[in-house]
Order: C-alpha cells, then structure tokens, then sequence
C-alpha cells in the first residue's frame, strides 16, 4: 500500500510572497521509494496524496524584530514611539540586537526628521515600498477569514475552524502541496498536512503525516535607492521616457549554484535559499524600471524558469548566453550565464554576437603558441566565460537636428570575466579580446556602446584601464603576469572606442553624500560587492562618450545602508552584489 515515509520542509521559516514546497517522501506496495506527486487525477495504487494547510490563530500579541524578522521582539525603541515612526521599525529582539544596530537605527530617526516625500508619503521614502506593513505587532485574534473566503494558490473556499485548544484556533489556508505565506499570515505558525486517500472511499488511510513551522516574517525591504541626477545634483532624477533617453542595469545576481552556506556563512539559510531570493532579486530588479537589463551570474534553469517568463510578464525581451562547459562540468541546466533584457515598447532586437573566450584561445594559441606548450596554455586560457553583445533598435526618436530617417542603434555588451585572483593575464586578455570585437562592430556602423558587466577587476587594475582610457600603462604591475607571452608587446593593448565609466559621473558634481561614495583616487564607486572576505568595485557600466551623456545615476549604497554588523548577501539584498543603473541620453548627431 502507498504510504508516506517523510516530510521536510526547505526551510522552516516562511516568509510572505515566497513559495513552500515540502518535500514528502512516499514508498510504494514493492518497497521502492519516491519524491513524486501524486494527484488525484493521476493515482497509485488505488489512492492519492491530500494536501492541507492550516493557520494558528491566537489571543496574543506577537511583536516581530525589525532586524531579525525570524525572531520575535521583546523590547521597543522609545525614539520610535515618539517621533512617531512605523511602529514595525522600532522592535528589536535583545538589547545586543538594538545596540548593534543603533548606528544604523539612528539614521533611521535623522532621515524622518527631515525627509518629506513629494506625495507627502514619507515612510515609503524612509523605509522602502516593498512588503512594508504598518505594524510590528501582529494582533493573532484578528480572524479575518472566519466569516470570508479564504484564497489559496487560486482556489477559493470556505474558511474552516478545525481544531480549538484553549485560545488558540486552527485555520485551514491551503489545499494544495505548495503554499504561498500572505500579510495575513504574519506572526502565526502553519501547518502542513499529508495523508494517503483510497480513491474510492475518499477516506484517509493510515495516519496524516504533519510539520509546523516557524511564525511567518514578512519579507525584509531595503530602502528603495533613488535615482541621481548629475545633470542637476540638487534635485533627485527620474527616469525620464522622452526622446533620446533610455536606462541601463548591470546586476550580478549571484547564481543559486554559488549561493551556500560555506561561502555566505552570515546569511540566515532562508534568505539564502532561491524561492526566497528570486521573489527578493525580482522586486528588486521589476523595479528600477529600466529599459536595458544585463545581469550575470543566471543559472540556466532559471533563465528558462524564472527570468525570462517573470520579466517578458512586465514587457521585456530575453536574451541568453551560457558559459561554455569546458572546465565546469556537470549538469547543463546549473551552469550560469549572460541575461539580457529589453523593453519590447523601447527597442527591438537587430542582432546578438556570442562571445566564448575559450574558442578565442584555442584560436590564440594555435596561433602563437609552440605545440608542446598548447595544452599549458589551454589549462590557463580555458576559464568557460562568455560575453553577450545585443545590437537593439530605438522606437524613440532621438532629438536634435539631421536625424530624420536615420536609424538609432544600440550595442550593448553584457559580460562575466574570470574571477581567479591570481590569473591578471587572463583576465586582461577576456577584457582586451572583449573590446576588439567591439571595435569591429563600431567600425561597421555609427553606434553607440555600452559595456556592462562584472569585470572581477578593481579600479586601478590592468583590465579597468583598457577599459576606461583605452590603453594599459607598459609598467603597469599587472603585465608582470605573463607567463604565456600574450600580452606582448604592451602597445597592441589598446583599443580606439571612447568609453567612459558612468558612474565616474558622481566625481564631478556636487551631490556629496555620493561623492563620499567614490573613490577620489579612481572617481567609481568604493565598492559594489561586499562580502565578508572582500569589499571593492567589480562591477561597471562604460559608455561612448561621443554619443551618449549620462543623465542620472542610481545611488549609491554605503555601509550604514547594509548593516554595519552584516555583509552581503542578506535578508534586505539578495546578491553579493550590488546594481548599477544608468540613464543615458542621445547625443544630436552631426551631419558629415
């Protein structure tokens, strides 16, 4: 007979908008076992799986940290209560929990001082539009759904008392094997229940098997990071749709293959678990409502699963490079790549070049490479990463004069460089190899550029300033790692195409809240990954200058707005990665 040896859940806290799959473990009449569903319309053996979810409902008040949600709340910030602020932002679990985040929470307390959001809506400005609720204190005896519908995964049904034990109440949610936590949901604990049903009788046969869960917190939001103009630095930007302007975003995502606990130790294992994280990485994402999207680090699978049908829902195109699979071996679907996407009602696709840095180096070095040396070379050169070179068409008219009938195209680059420290050389050459294939392209039509991506080289290094003055300095530390003869003769490391970093923008303006974000030395930022191990710019967005100016930047984060007491990934931020987000502007063209 069917029956249920197991049930486990990925992570015992749920958080509200993030799906619950429980993993049920069934054994069949010949002793064989499986993780298969098994429906009532598709039964075994004469029976099927019952599902059912159940809520507590409770006469307590429960109270939920503002800085660890999973935790609950036992002491309150007066400074909150009295400058009147979300009451959901003053709780804190213990006293070390509020001292360690006072240098944050206080900044918290100066910015409601003074922020005055244009809609007169300052807790969205202060505090983020995402998941908000205007309480900490979730009052259990609040039973909504008793009289009402309650909804469920798209079925509606009754709502049902099942069971009463002293002030508490149970209530049934869902009748599916996933759930999916809603704000009602916050503060109580759920139940997931699993039995084997003879398909005939409908009856139950053996015992039900039951988990609980930890209360439901809601999803933590981070405070949503404006846009900049540097144009005029005293009044914040907004992405403007008219003529001649469109947004890019550079994001690494940070592949779920990657996100693990050994590597992000200080991240709580439900925030670093993937159906809490796309849900986070896409509100994130949806919205900086950019017009061009180039995130790296995109496991295959979830292209094809999750970013391409989530976005092309909010208007956007897709476009997909895999790295190749030379050196990472094992299943296909986990490998990570290049995601581009665009606004459909913006651009249109003329044409996409893939770029494999390993076919480079076999051409390389068959090339200049003695036969007994090839295979070294090879083990050196051959790192799988790729680069995605989109060509897009504007639908908007660009302004100024002797443009009529002309067609405004686009190149956009999106790229992955090898992250191996100690590889300089490799590095500048995927960089350099990069470039001259944009050089190419440039020369064939009068186009603008933009080159996006996570370089896994800091300002200053070899591969920055290929990028950012056209050529690398032939005493330049970096040329000292050469083992393989590729980067000589120094003056072939070079490139014509006018490319400037974007946000070396906020150096020359004079917003200084931003500017204290820059590097003085380097003018990009002072970091876009932050991890424990690491903190430092990886990430760049480069532009032709001679047909593009920059409007607005997105700003900036500092290390108060992470936590001083956290790193990334975390609860707020779904990356170790920060994004970039530009807006550009047409330059007029100029007839020749």
């Amino acid at each position: 007979m069917l029956s249920v040896l197991r049930v486990h859940l990925p992570s015992d806290i749920p958080i509200v908008g993030c799906e619950i799959s429980p993993y049920v473990l069934i054994r069949h009449p010949d002793k064989t076992v499986s993780t298969e569903d098994v429906p009532e319309n598709l039964p075994l053996h004469g029976c099927f799986l019952r599902y059912k979810w159940y809520r507590i409902q409770s006469d307590k008040k429960v109270a939920i940290c503002s800085v660890h949600p999973s935790e609950q709340a036992t002491l309150q910030c007066l400074g909150c209560v009295k400058a009147k602020l979300p009451v959901a932002k003053s709780y804190h679990c213990t006293t070390k929990c509020f001292s360690d985040a006072w240098q944050h929470h206080r900044v918290l307390h100066e910015r409601a001082a003074s922020a005055v959001n244009e809609n007169g809506n300052e807790e969205e400005d202060i505090y983020g539009r995402f998941n908000n609720t205007t309480s900490g204190i979730n009052n259990n005896n609040n039973n909504n759904n008793t009289n009402g519908q309650a909804v469920a995964n798209g079925t509606t049904y009754p709502a049902t008392v099942t069971q009463r034990n002293g002030g508490e109440i149970w209530f049934e949610v869902g009748r599916f094997k996933t759930y999916t936590p809603t704000a009602e949901d916050i503060g109580h604990v759920l139940k997931f229940e699993c039995v084997v049903v003879d398909l005939e009788t409908k009856s139950p046969v053996g015992q039900a098997n039951t988990i609980l869960t930890s209360r439901v917190i809601p999803a933590p939001s981070p405070s949503p990071r404006r846009l900049i103009s540097v144009t005029n630095a005293d009044v914040a930007g907004h992405l403007d749709t008219s003529s001649g302007t469109f947004s890019v975003l550079s994001y690494n995502v940070l592949c779920d293959a990657y996100a693990t606990s050994d590597l992000y130790g200080y991240c709580p294992s439900w925030a670093l678990s993937w159906p809490y994280r796309r849900q986070n990485l896409l509100r994130e994402i949806v919205g900086y409502l950019a017009d061009i999207v180039c995130l790296q680090e995109v496991q295959s699978d979830h292209f094809e699963e999750f970013f391409a049908p989530e976005l092309d829902k909010h208007g956007y195109q897709a476009l997909f490079k895999r790295r190749t699979a030379e050196v990472q071996n094992g299943n296909n679907q986990t490998i990570d790549g290049c995601a581009t996407f665009f606004r459909r009602d913006r651009f249109s696709h003329v044409k996409k070049y893939e770029v494999e840095f390993n076919k480079a180096a076999q051409s390389l070095t068959d090339a200049l490479v003695p036969n007994a040396q090839k295979k070294t070379a090879l083990n050196r050169l051959v790192k799988d990463n790729v680069a995605l070179i989109v060509v897009l068409e504007a639908k908007f008219g660009n302004q100024g004069v002797d443009t009529l009938g002309k067609r405004q195209l686009v190149c956009v680059a999106n790229t992955h460089v090898n992250v191996q420290h100690e590889l300089k050389d490799v590095k500048l050459w995927q960089v350099h190899t990069l470039l001259k294939g944009l050089e190419k392209i440039a020369a064939s039509a009068d186009i603008p550029m933009l080159v996006c991506g996570d370089f896994n080289s800091v300002p200053g290094s070899a591969p920055h300033a290929l990028l950012a003055i056209g050529k690398v300095d032939s005493m330049h530390p970096d040329l000292a790692v050469d083992p393989l003869g590729i980067l000589r003769p120094d003056t072939k490391l070079t490139h014509t195409l006018p490319l400037v970093s974007a946000y070396s923008s906020f150096a020359r303006i004079g917003y200084e809240q931003q500017k204290k974000r820059v590097d003085p030395n380097t003018n990009e930022p002072l970091f876009t990954n932050c991890t424990r191990d690491f903190i430092g710019t990886l990430d760049y967005i480069f532009y032709s200058a001679d047909s593009l100016t920059v409007e607005s930047l997105l700003e900036l984060l500092d290390e108060d707005s992470l936590r001083k007491d956290t790193a990334l990934p975390s609860p707020e931020w779904s990356s170790d990665h920060i994004a970039l987000l530009a807006e550009f502007r047409c330059k007029p063209r100029v007839r020749r």
